[in-house]
């Protein structure tokens, strides 16, 4: 696509500064010049710093056809960069001076104090970094392959990863993609050591772990060992609006995260019910532009990034992560979500990411075109995906224990469902076995009133059944209910492990200092408006608990 037609579909990812705005940066950067087909950043480099342009022209280019092709060209006065910049993450595109070029330097400290001090430029700033957020997105520009096996459960493992971390890709699929053989022939792979992933000609990585995969994209940011003021665990919305207060307000604040930012609620493919979106708007774009908002204050964000266990060192909470390395702070918020059950069917558990699937977004769907697909569940995740599925399969079976709809979903989107021709609602029926050899193929199903079952030819099932918190990591002195919610406030303060006078705060757990907040606390709403709301509330404890 010409760079004039990108500029008028995303006026706003090539907004200009004035000439005020630019005298700002230059106060705050250096000064570096470029010959002609000099490469100012290379694609696949992780360079912390933030670029303007003060004179001459940039290319910016991507490699994924073999070949490089220019995107867009920035001119004098124009960013030099994308929310990779932001993030410390690897950058997929590359910027080549245009003949000579000056371009002005900034470093990520100089770059936060311009966004927090001059809020009409953080705004130009941010602006842009989600113009192009949304460009590369939309139109899939990245160097970065996945190939692999549809029926791969590595290679969902690796796609799921990758597009929960809004890591751009391009899919490369054995099955389907009439080119998957010449692509392995160009790269040197053989099909047998499939999935890969490959970035142009520079490197392969063979079948990656997670956290391969992130220290290699950038992705994986490493906790530093000293004290923070607020550590949290748990990268949904409510851990991240409250990274978001926390940064802003001066606290210095890190988020470990073991998959990717979002959460459960980061993985629906549409909220119509949180206040302010009458559109509506998908899981993702929530959990991208809080996750930005929170690195705009210089929060860190480490994913992924596996939590093993809590303890407590003269009163500090310690983590203890993955690699053996600790990280301590003085306070805790807990926000680490629950997560949905799988179906209590005897070898089920072998076709996760091979037909059975907990979340429904654009990935998952594109397997589902023109089949019959069943969706496992009545509460709205439930009901959000086969609307969504709804769209793509020729039918939606939506499977539900009770003999209502309404008892457990939102009015509006049940009326929703029972209006969509090709959704049809199973009620009092439950799937009782599952059937396939390299992935599923086949499920039955009961009816509970009758007693009768059913075979269903399909090759996708998603599940959306209760909830498992995800506390087994803590300790001893974090109280939970009988399901494994934490408790806190009121219903903390006959604990033995509460030893001080005051009465706990609302979220506070029966540990002083430890906070809990969105659907991991017993009694949350288990809403996303809820999360935000506990996740703000929680950091307005924590200054209070400061002051204690």
């Amino acid at each position: 696509m010409a760079d004039q037609n990108l500029r008028e579909r995303f006026p706003e990812a090539n907004l200009k500064l004035d000439d005020n705005q630019l005298r700002v940066v230059e106060k705050r950067a250096n000064l570096k010049a470029y010959r002609d087909g000099e490469t100012i950043i290379a694609a696949g480099t992780r360079d912390p710093n933030f670029y303007v342009v003060k004179s001459g022209e940039v290319d910016v280019v991507e490699y994924s056809a073999g070949r490089p092709q220019i995107i867009w060209t920035s001119y004098a006065k124009e960013l030099l960069g994308d929310v990779s910049f932001l993030s410390g993450r690897a950058s997929n595109l590359s910027r080549v001076a245009k003949g000579p070029v000056e371009v002005f330097e900034i470093l990520p400290e100089n770059l936060r104090r311009i966004i927090d001090e001059e809020p009409k430029l953080g705004n130009i700033i941010l602006a842009t970094l989600i113009g192009r957020m949304q460009i590369m997105r939309d139109l899939n520009f990245t160097p970065l392959r996945v190939i692999g096996s549809r029926f791969s459960s590595d290679a969902f493992r690796i796609r799921d990863f990758l597009t929960k971390n809004r890591v751009v890709f391009t899919w490369v699929d054995l099955e389907g993609d009439s080119n998957a053989a010449q692509v392995l022939q160009q790269i040197g792979v053989a099909e047998e050591d499939t999935p890969v992933v490959a970035c142009g000609k520079d490197w392969i990585l063979r079948n990656p772990g997670n956290k391969e995969l992130a220290e290699r994209l950038g992705v994986l940011t490493t906790p530093k060992e000293d004290i923070y003021d607020l550590a949290i665990v748990g990268a949904g919305p409510a851990g991240l609006t409250a990274a978001v207060y926390g940064a802003s307000e001066g606290l210095r604040t890190i988020v470990l995260e073991r998959t990717a930012p979002g959460g459960q609620a980061g993985t629906s493919s549409r909220i119509e019910n949180y206040p302010g979106f009458p559109m509506g708007l998908s899981g993702e774009e929530l959990a991208a532009r809080i996750t930005l908002q929170a690195q705009k204050f210089g929060a860190q964000i480490s994913t992924p990034c596996g939590v093993r266990s809590l303890s407590f060192d003269d009163g500090y909470p310690v983590i203890h992560i993955d690699d053996d390395r600790r990280v301590s702070s003085k306070c805790l918020l807990i926000a680490t979500g629950a997560s949905y059950r799988r179906l209590n069917i005897e070898g089920g558990e072998r076709f996760d990411g091979v037909g059975v699937y907990y979340a429904a977004t654009p990935m998952e769907s594109q397997m589902c075109a023109d089949s019959t697909v069943l969706v496992v569940g009545g509460a709205n995740s439930a009901g959000q995906a086969a609307v969504f599925l709804a769209e793509r399969a020729s039918s939606v079976l939506l499977v539900i224990r009770g003999d209502d709809l309404n008892k457990g979903m939102s009015r509006y989107l049940s009326r929703r469902i029972e209006q969509t021709k090709n959704i049809d609602i199973l009620t009092n029926t439950e799937v009782t076995q599952m059937a396939g050899n390299t992935h599923l193929e086949s499920v039955e199903i009961r009816d509970n009133r009758s007693g009768k079952t059913r075979l269903v030819n399909t090759s996708a099932v998603f599940v959306f059944i209760g909830a498992k918190p995800h506390t087994d990591w803590l300790p001893e002195g974090v109280d939970t209910d009988e399901k494994g919610f934490i408790k806190t406030g009121p219903s903390v303060r006959d604990s033995p492990f509460w030893t001080i006078r005051r009465q706990p705060f609302f979220l506070e757990t029966s540990r002083p200092g430890v906070f809990a907040a969105g659907d991991v606390r017993s009694s949350s709403m288990k809403r996303v408006a809820s999360a935000v709301g506990e996740g703000a509330m929680a950091v307005a404890f924590v200054h209070e608990y400061f002051k204690n």
